[in-house]
């Protein structure tokens, strides 16, 4: 498969012909990190993120049917305060439909937007997440560079909090409306629960996926901003194993006149 290749700072970076392709190379790269903490652990955690960039990845992964899911504990990134399980938007179904019900996984830690008490919520989460130390995750970046729900004012690079509450900024609000999960705009939560920035930084193994031309200003800032809470993105250029997985749509502006690629786009070339 054609795919191009650079590195920035720590971060690998993998860029595809279109957004099916991203998906399966992220899927791939998620299941040999499976097989491979399978040959040496007896069980293994993982975290799953949601969204549109994760589908084509989530049916790749889970038409693979030798891999050790019934050795795998699962958790996700975050959830939206208040929203109804059978919302077409909650995290919790989407990751039912789109995982959950497909795998045999030995369990799976969903995140309860709708307990009584969330900050007590947040602190048995936190302790579920510690007992099962996750050795993978797989993420998103939103379009204001949020990783999970740590939106730019939200974001915390030192956060003594495993996971908290936060308050939705309006582009990741808008985020949800433009990609067709809500409706509208108001009709999306203003709070939702959150695993912190230093919660994902632990996990030794990222891989995350923008594919689409909505996120190719995102793509430019996360790979040449100062890395800063500004742009929650730019912090995985410091993780020691994290590759982003792009298109060429997402990629678009990472070339020439200062980007971090020469030239153009022609989705033939491989770069180390």
């Amino acid at each position: 498969m054609d795919r191009i290749q650079c590195q920035v700072n720590k971060l690998k970076v993998e860029i595809y012909p279109d957004r099916k392709a991203c998906g399966h190379a992220a899927a791939q790269a998620a299941a040999d990190a499976m097989r491979e903490l399978a040959n040496t652990r007896k069980t293994l955690a993982v975290v799953f993120a949601t969204g549109a960039s994760q589908l084509n990845t989530l049916h790749t992964l889970v038409s693979q049917d030798d891999l050790p899911w019934s050795r795998i504990t699962g958790f996700h990134l975050d959830e939206y305060v208040g929203i109804d399980v059978n919302h077409r938007a909650s995290f919790r179904r989407y990751l039912r439909e789109h995982l959950t019900s497909r795998v045999p996984m030995d369990a799976f830690f969903e995140i309860d937007g709708n307990a009584h008490d969330l900050e007590g919520f947040c602190r048995e989460y936190a302790e579920q997440l510690r007992q099962f130390a996750p050795q993978l995750c797989l993420l998103g970046i939103g379009e204001n560079g949020h990783l999970a729900f740590n939106d730019p004012g939200e974001a915390d690079f030192a956060d003594p909090k495993a996971m908290k509450v936060v308050q939705l900024d309006a582009v990741c609000r808008q985020q949800q409306a433009s990609e067709g999960w809500f409706p509208s705009l108001h009709e999306v939560p203003e709070r939702a629960l959150t695993l912190t920035i230093p919660t994902v930084m632990r996990i030794p193994k990222l891989i995350a996926s923008a594919p689409g031309k909505r996120k190719a200003e995102i793509v430019k800032r996360t790979l040449q901003d100062c890395i800063s809470e500004q742009c929650p993105a730019t912090i995985l250029r410091n993780h020691p194993d994290a590759t982003l997985f792009l298109d060429t749509a997402s990629a678009a502006l990472l070339y020439g006149n200062g980007g971090v690629l020469p030239g153009n786009p022609t989705g033939r070339e491989e770069r180390a």
